[in-house]
């Protein structure tokens, strides 16, 4: 599982667009039942604009249908020396969308880690404290 996912975020980093910071990510949502959905960061000269690869690919899963339940994991890559980490507004999304321990991998083709968005996110901020 772990390989073919990683595999299919590195697939997905090509299609990175990132002409102002050259930093390529990509990232693989594998759900129950043997789905996969890829996404790249996409950069705008408005940078706010800009998506990152995790988020892409959670809200493609989800608009396909799946939920937090059905994803068996994330993988996030990049082309940069260090391993990529989500930055702060995807580790609020996945902190929402995935389960607390749905494992994350990252890698930069030379180093892993497995994650979790628990570990990656301590003390986060969810559903529970707005309702």
């Amino acid at each position: 599982m772990k390989e073919q996912l990683l595999a299919k975020a590195f697939q997905a980093m090509e299609n990175a667009y990132a002409p102002y910071s050259n930093y390529h990510v990509g990232a693989c949502v594998e759900c129950k039942g043997g789905n996969y959905y890829i996404g790249a960061n996409i950069e705008n000269a408005s940078f706010g604009l800009t998506n990152c690869a995790e988020r892409s690919a959670i809200f493609a899963a989800y608009s396909n249908g799946y939920r937090k339940e059905d994803i068996v994991g994330l993988a996030i890559v990049s082309d940069g020396d260090r391993i990529a980490a989500p930055c702060g507004a995807c580790r609020q999304v996945l902190n929402e969308l995935l389960k607390k321990d749905t494992p994350i991998y990252l890698s930069n083709g030379k180093e892993e880690v497995v994650t979790t968005i628990k570990d990656l996110l301590p003390m986060s901020f969810d559903m529970e404290d707005v309702l």
